[in-house]
């Protein structure tokens, strides 16, 4: 009871925060430190995904494509997610995984660059993305090659060589954030298309997609954005080659008249043609009811929030936890919204902090991961996470047999 007493007035010394705090059915007493792997329920989501079940698809059937807008959910919601990651209405689309999104994205970059036959990328970006590289190489077989260089030497490694610069903007092991502005202004100044994975952006902090006029950026919207798991991702194309580009998966949703049944495919006007397959009505319902948390929210108060409450657990557990080595940059600009220590015990150390209600997780080889999210995280649960964090590591509870069992999610 005294914890609860201490917990309440100090995560609530911001009024938005205080109302997007109760947007969340959050386990009581969980200190929850992984939303830049799964965001947590909103509230409103069951409520909506049992009115989606119900209403329209048990109460209509075949008639909610019509009747409850299903068919246009995959362009309305992309606008509000465009909205959040600074492009403009009709430039992004939902549906299908981000995978895919990558794969399209690519795709459609190397057809406007026919004559390079390089794909840049760098160590630090997730791996799904750089698997869908290499099959798409080996489906087109052009003689492309994936090129993967350290972080710091990616400037120096874009020539007239490079078709497409393809990079996460925030690394997902460390936090390290790349200058999208800057990397997109040298990609173009030698030619390459632009692509950006925003998985660990969008929603974390302020992004401005047509700011930097990249031409591609896709991303999911299970982690920051809260829509559950599974949640589709999306995908934005610059306005102006939205057009020209023809993506290699070319579905029957991003023809230009899906109910003509055409046999051969005519693509659809603008980023309608970024469509693929049917969309994922129940998912897109939950993703609705996660972007409703987001009225009101400012993005740059957001990262405000984010960079002070980062900071205020780097310093806590620095003091208290000298085995623990800070993997994460520690120039808040240069960082997302996620902190992470190494530890050689990580995988160890992260099962007796989650057995004892704070929840982050692991990477391979030794990165303890901690997403910091201000939507529902606040001063005590960050001083609670570095109070338990420190008895784990000086009591070494972390080396008890049952927390060295790997399960199958890290």
């Amino acid at each position: 009871m005294e914890h609860e007493q201490r917990l309440m007035p100090e995560t609530c010394n911001m009024t938005d925060f205080c109302r997007t705090r109760d947007l969340f059915d959050l386990p009581e007493g969980m200190v929850y430190l992984d939303g830049n792997s799964l965001g947590p329920l909103p509230k409103a989501a069951a409520a909506r995904i049992a009115r989606t079940v119900s209403d329209e698809w048990g109460g209509m059937l075949i008639g909610g494509w019509n009747k409850a807008g299903w068919m246009e959910m995959p362009a309305r919601l992309g606008d509000r997610i465009g909205a959040l990651i600074g492009a403009a209405p009709g430039t992004t689309v939902v549906g299908d995984t981000l995978s895919i999104k990558i794969y399209q994205a690519l795709a459609a970059a190397l057809s406007l660059r026919p004559d390079r036959r390089v794909i840049l990328s760098d160590t630090g970006n997730f791996p799904t993305d750089l698997y869908m590289a290499e099959g798409l190489m080996e489906t087109i077989g052009k003689g492309h090659e994936l090129v993967c260089v350290d972080p710091e030497r990616l400037e120096s490694a874009i020539d007239d060589s490079v078709a497409a610069v393809m990079l996460t903007q925030v690394d997902y092991r460390t936090g390290r954030m790349h200058d999208m502005a800057r990397i997109t202004e040298v990609a173009h100044a030698r030619g390459a298309v632009m692509i950006w994975d925003l998985a660990h952006s969008a929603g974390a902090l302020p992004v401005d997609i047509a700011g930097c006029n990249a031409e591609f950026a896709a991303g999911c919207t299970y982690k920051y954005l809260n829509a559950g798991p599974g949640g589709p991702a999306f995908i934005y194309t610059r306005p102006d080659i939205a057009d020209k580009v023809r993506p290699t998966l070319s579905g029957w949703l991003g023809h230009a008249a899906p109910f003509a049944f055409d046999l051969d495919y005519r693509p659809g006007a603008g980023s309608a043609r970024m469509r693929v397959g049917t969309p994922p009505i129940l998912q897109m319902a939950a993703l609705e009811a996660a972007l409703d948390v987001w009225n009101g929210v400012d993005m740059p108060a957001l990262r405000a929030r984010s960079i002070e409450l980062s900071g205020r657990f780097i310093a806590g557990v620095e003091a208290a936890c000298p085995m623990l080595t800070l993997a994460s940059p520690r120039d808040p600009t240069k960082r997302g919204s996620q902190v992470s220590f190494r530890f050689e015990n990580g995988y160890a150390a992260m099962q007796a902090l989650i057995a004892r209600g704070v929840v982050g997780d692991f990477r391979a080889p030794d990165i303890m991961r901690f997403g910091v999210t201000p939507l529902y995280i606040g001063e005590a649960e960050i001083d609670r996470a570095v109070e338990i964090l420190a008895t784990v590591m000086r009591e070494r509870l972390w080396d008890a047999p049952e927390y060295h069992q790997r399960a199958a999610v890290t």
